[in-house]
């Protein structure tokens, strides 16, 4: 049956990720180079947090902030905040042995849209609730 389907079949291999000592303007030029909204947030290989659109969108007050040079944007934010200040510090995630039903049940219960993929502590992976969709989207 596909809900037992391997969790490698839905997730993003090699995702795009931030280092942890990294500014925070990369968190988002990254977000608008890549066009997504969840960031795995690393030490070398180890996933140590998650940091989403969301997230970085709280720091950015107001729509004033949209209108500036966003070399601006990202000098007040590298000033005022770093990654271990935005991010989710050691998130909910699910191993690479985890089925795609495994995936949606967590995700389903979480107030959040992506789950990062690991093998023991190494980040592999990152399955989005949009992965899913897509998945359901081949079913039917």
């Amino acid at each position: 049956m596909r809900k037992h389907d391997p969790i490698q079949k839905v997730m993003t291999s090699h995702p795009v990720t931030v280092h942890h000592g990294d500014a925070v303007s990369k968190v988002r030029q990254l977000f608008h180079e890549h066009r997504i909204h969840h960031l795995p947030v690393v030490n070398g290989d180890q996933l140590i947090g998650m940091i989403s659109w969301t997230d970085l969108m709280r720091v950015m007050l107001d729509d004033k902030t949209f209108a500036q040079d966003p070399r601006a944007v990202d000098a007040a934010l590298d000033h005022l905040y770093r990654i271990e200040d935005l991010m989710e510090a050691s998130p909910l995630s699910i191993s690479a042995n985890s089925s795609v039903r495994d995936a949606c049940e967590a995700l389903a219960k979480a107030d959040f849209h992506a789950l990062p993929v690991v093998d023991g502590t190494n980040l592999v992976g990152i399955v989005t609730s949009k992965d899913l969709i897509r998945f359901l989207l081949e079913l039917y």
